[in-house]
């Protein structure tokens, strides 16, 4: 095992550490309603996404500040971005990211197990 590899799993992915810092710093200069949505949304994606990849999980913060960055500068309003239900939106949203969600990863096991049948 090289040292960079050895790193990694230790301290974990620095480069996405380093995404993750640059995304936040991105966020705290939004303008205040921007900024305050996104940091809502992060958190109940984190919290309720159900993402456990790293390099999918700072994807999709980076999107969503892209999202947000561009409404600011638009000056669209948060509602029309996320619409009626703030939970159906973030929910629509993770969506796009389904390849770092765990429970997909669990589903595809539970359903790639050699079922037999106990005799």
């Amino acid at each position: 095992m090289d040292l960079n590899t050895l790193i990694d799993k230790i301290a974990g992915d620095l480069g996405d550490k380093k995404k993750w810092r640059e995304y936040r710093a991105r966020a705290a200069r939004m303008p205040a309603p921007y900024r305050d949505a996104t940091l809502a949304l992060e958190r109940y994606l984190l919290n309720v996404g159900g993402v456990g990849r790293s390099d999918v999980l700072v994807a999709m913060v980076s999107d969503l500040a892209d999202l947000f960055e561009q409404a600011a500068a638009d000056g669209t309003p948060i509602r029309s971005v996320v619409g009626d239900d703030p939970v159906e939106f973030a929910e629509d949203f993770v969506r796009n990211y389904a390849e770092g969600q765990w429970m997909n990863k669990e589903r595809a096991r539970l359903t790639q197990l050699s079922w037999h049948e106990a005799r």
